[in-house]
């Protein structure tokens, strides 16, 4: 062993260390826990194969400082390599060893010129590490000549199929102008095309939307005239089963409303109840009977409710009032049950009078469901059908009164009243109605 006082002036080679450590790190395990370095007690219980790799700097900083610790390594590595250690003891370094385990060999046992045999392996493994490089770099700059020839002949093959392609471009390129000439022609010549039929299509479209609105009319009033033809045929079936008819009704409607016209002619002719004079023998023309256009209209003002006293004047006329239209034109800041209520006391009271037919009709479709009306004494209340409107179930009503009867809708919508009044009724403005209740 050398004196205490000789050292290394640099740390050991890298591969020199991981060597020493290794076998430290072997021995470790192997100690009994009391002989086992204090500051390496707890490296010794880490699994063997992380030892060297997570205790390295502890294990190697108490080899260099823990001499006792180190000639325990040392005789472990004797006995592994007896010749390797006897040899380096003798001052003898063997030609064929390995310069780490040299090295190691010398650090551990310390024999006489020591440090100088680990220089000495130093250099080798610096030699060797650079003889390495440099063939490593000769290998790469091989493989780099190889890598550039070979990229220099694909770049010549690639140039020439470029320079083809290029020639093919620029052939494809003139055929393509050709082209595109042609195509923008043909585009102009399309868009001229285009704005006509796009012209044309808008009068199209115009004249279709023209007749899809006189079709919906149509194609509604047939609806309606189904709808009616079904009503009828379901009241007559109804009637024919209670053994009477829907025509039957109509001529008795009919004959009340004559004798009440005949009464009437007569009390007011004054005539004797004797109709056989010598004088009605002779041919000549009747006196009209009174009826709902003979009323005058241009005598009197249509808000004056003396014009609604003589309809109501006439013998059994219908009245039939479109409920929300007079409701909203004389009192529609109310909600709809108190328009509907107020408008129903004041029918009732004109009833109690008059003692006229009376049906008011409301539209159903602002309801959300059944609603109980108390309807007044002789006053016939009526909500349309789901999908109808009252002013429909109006023009049924109308429909469904006898030829000749009287017959009066109060209403002021224009539709509705031009409607009724092709159909033989009175049309009265829903102000008027106002006016009389309010009168009474």
């Amino acid at each position: 062993m050398s004196s205490a006082g000789e050292g290394l002036s640099r740390p050991l080679p890298e591969q020199v260390r991981l060597h020493v450590v290794e076998l430290a790190s072997q021995i470790l395990g192997s100690m009994p826990q009391a002989t086992v370095p204090a500051p390496l007690r707890g490296i010794a219980r880490f699994d063997p194969r992380k030892r060297a790799k997570l205790g390295g700097a502890p294990i190697a900083a108490q080899l260099e400082t823990d001499k006792k610790f180190r000639e325990l390594v040392a005789e472990t590595l004797a006995a592994s390599w007896p010749e390797l250690v006897e040899s380096l003891a003798e001052g003898v370094v063997p030609p064929a060893a390995e310069p780490v385990l040299v090295a190691a060999a010398a650090y551990l046992t310390r024999p006489p010129g020591w440090v100088d045999m680990v220089e000495t392996a130093r250099d080798d493994l610096e030699r060797s590490a650079a003889a390495a490089e440099g063939s490593a770099q000769e290998q790469a700059l091989t493989r780099l000549r190889e890598q550039l020839a070979t990229q220099k002949a694909a770049a010549k093959e690639e140039a020439d199929r470029l320079r083809e392609q290029l020639k093919g471009a620029r052939s494809e390129i003139s055929d393509l102008r050709r082209r595109l000439h042609d195509a923008r022609e043909r585009a102009k010549a399309a868009e001229a095309q285009a704005a006509e039929m796009e012209e044309a299509a808008q009068e199209a479209k115009a004249a279709a939307t023209a007749a899809g609105s006189a079709g919906e009319s149509e194609l509604r009033r047939l609806r309606e005239r189904v709808a009616d033809a079904e009503r009828q045929l379901e009241a007559t079936r109804r009637a024919a089963r209670e053994g009477r008819s829907v025509e039957d009704t109509k001529v008795r409607m009919l004959l009340d409303a004559l004798q009440d016209a005949a009464a009437g002619l007569r009390r007011e002719l004054a005539l004797p109840s004797s109709i056989h004079r010598p004088a009605d023998s002779v041919s000549s023309v009747a006196p009209g009977r009174h009826g709902v256009q003979a009323v005058p209209a241009r005598a009197l003002a249509d808000d004056d409710p003396v014009l609604l006293d003589q309809l109501l004047a006439l013998p059994q006329i219908h009245l039939i009032v479109d409920g929300y239209n007079v409701t909203k034109t004389g009192y529609g800041s109310l909600t709809l049950a108190d328009q509907r209520n107020r408008l129903l006391t004041g029918l009732g009271a004109l009833y109690a009078q008059t003692r006229t037919e009376l049906t008011c009709v409301f539209d159903g479709a602002e309801l959300n469901g059944p609603v109980p009306v108390s309807a007044p004494r002789g006053v016939r209340v009526m909500f349309s059908a789901p999908g109808q409107i009252a002013d429909d179930l109006i023009r049924q009503l109308v429909r469904a009164e006898p030829v000749g009867r009287a017959v009066a809708v109060v209403s002021s919508d224009r539709e509705v009243a031009e409607s009724v009044r092709r159909m033989g009724a009175r049309p009265v403005p829903a102000v008027l109605l106002l006016r009389r209740l309010g009168r009474a």
